[in-house]
């Protein structure tokens, strides 16, 4: 068995009906590269052959009504991919619209604890032929480095099926009996978290001190909770809602190179612009500049005695987007500018501090004040912890294919939480951009105008590019005359 760490369980601990911890991968497919062609049963039997060589997806939760720690991870010794894999045909006339629609339905239904925490749909009859494919995973078991391996595996450089690993077939988390999972639990809590804690305390200390220093100074992350409120901070309900845009990487390297950024400061800036002008045409839009989170793998971070290995290696990074400046060169500037300061307040901050906390999250408490704190609508009471998750996946700059099928695009997606009801990530696959807004209809019913911002913040930035390139060739020209 694999004993959970406090910070995958405490995913399953905060989910509620209207509170969904998934984490989707949505993949547009073009099968006419599979060799042999197209079947969802030749599909679904290639996933199970692939499933052998992925432990992650054969594993299952297990505990015991005596175990006072967090679950257990166990082999699923009666796995049948007929349970995890469907198909289904998308509503005409197929448009990437359709498949978003549907797609927002299984993001927002919750996974089957009884059997491995994933699925994955097959929606076909888009345009064109092309299938869609949704990967739902939950979060307990996966974190973004994760799902980037997990379709690592599956999206390959070429169609042809791969060899398995060996070892990775052979690989897996056990079992465990009701006794072991107790005694277990036990000595995690009373022996380990104790130690632990005492260990814990001491790097904290300076945090708060130093976090309030550089807030005031305004040289590094801003502090949670002073986030201004927008239309996304609100209560949840059930529903989802999906959008969809694919931009050319090879602008966004333009802009990041002409104006000395990262790919991350362009995204914060496309980010910052379109927020501004969805909230603008609302009037919605604060005077001060929204906040972002934006998850950081600690993956490489030497790890130490304050947590239990676990699937979820990620802490956030808060920063400020620009979204009270209404020029998109002074945007993608400061975008910069905040980043750089997010950054370097965060490097100076333990990586393991979040998930060494973790580890004393109380499950049944736990769970029982997330009911509560969702059924009192508690989330529109306090300030924005931030405004926006903001995630930036780096892929590989050549062709995927899915099970043998061209990956045209790859949209992952990460939960949304009560008060905090916007998911942004972008993840750049064989020379685009694709970006992917997850939100609740029921407090942003047009998530679409927000999506199609990115693409007009782009359009604004290269334009930018473009006219100072032609100034200094002007320049060049006058002072050769």
């Amino acid at each position: 068995m694999q004993r959970l760490s406090g910070l995958d369980a405490s995913f399953l601990y905060l989910e509620t009906p209207s509170q969904v911890m998934n984490v989707a991968a949505i993949l547009v497919l073009d099968p006419s590269t599979i060799p042999g062609g197209y079947s969802f049963s030749s599909l679904r039997i290639e996933m199970d052959r692939r499933v052998r060589g992925l432990p992650v997806l054969r594993r299952k939760l297990a505990d015991s009504m005596t175990n006072v720690a967090h679950p257990v991870w166990v082999e699923d010794d009666d796995f049948n991919i007929e349970r995890h894999v469907h198909h289904v045909a998308i509503p005409a006339p197929g448009t990437i619209e359709e498949v978003a629609q549907m797609c927002g339905h299984f993001v927002s239904q919750v996974l089957d604890r009884k059997k491995p925490l994933w699925d994955m749909w097959v929606l076909e009859g888009m345009t064109d032929g092309k299938v869609a494919l949704v990967l739902r995973m939950h979060h307990a078991c996966v974190d973004g480095a994760t799902v980037a391996e997990i379709l690592g595996e599956l999206a390959t450089a070429s169609p042809e099926p791969p060899a398995l690993n060996a070892d990775r077939v052979q690989e897996s988390a056990g079992g465990a009996s009701r006794s072991d999972i107790a005694v277990g639990g036990a000595v995690n809590y009373f022996l380990q978290r104790p130690i632990a804690l005492a260990k814990l305390i001491p790097k904290t200390l300076p945090v708060p001190v130093e976090w309030i220093k550089r807030a005031r100074s305004g040289d590094g992350m801003p502090a949670p909770f002073l986030a201004p409120r927008t239309r996304f901070n609100a209560p949840l309900t059930t529903r989802r809602s999906l959008a969809f845009a694919q931009l050319p990487f090879d602008d966004v390297k333009r802009v990041k190179d002409h104006f000395g950024v990262k790919v991350n400061g362009v995204v914060l800036a496309m980010a910052g612009g379109a927020l501004r002008d969805y909230l603008e045409a609302r009037g919605d839009l604060p005077e001060e500049p929204l906040v972002g989170l934006v998850p950081v793998s600690v993956r490489g971070a030497v790890e130490n005695d304050l947590i239990v290995e676990g699937t979820n290696k990620v802490t956030g990074m808060f920063t400020r987007l620009p979204t009270s400046v209404a020029d998109p060169v002074e945007r993608i500037r400061l975008a910069g500018k905040y980043a750089d300061q997010a950054k370097g307040h965060h490097q100076g901050i333990d990586a393991n501090i979040l998930r060494g906390y973790a580890e004393f999250a109380p499950g049944n408490l736990m769970g029982s004040l997330m009911r509560l704190y969702t059924d009192r609508h508690l989330s529109g009471l306090h300030p924005p912890v931030f405004n926006a998750i903001i995630s930036n996946v780096a892929g590989p700059n050549q062709p995927m294919y899915m099970l043998g099928t061209r990956v045209d695009a790859v949209y992952p997606m990460g939960p949304i939480f009560h008060g905090l009801g916007l998911n942004i990530t972008v993840m750049s696959v064989d020379g685009k951009l694709n970006v992917g807004l997850l939100s609740c209809p029921d407090i942003a019913a047009d998530l679409w105008d927000l999506v199609r911002g990115f693409g007009t913040q782009l359009d604004a930035l290269v334009a930018a590019v473009d006219a100072d390139l032609e100034s200094e060739k002007q320049a060049d020209e006058d002072s050769g005359e």
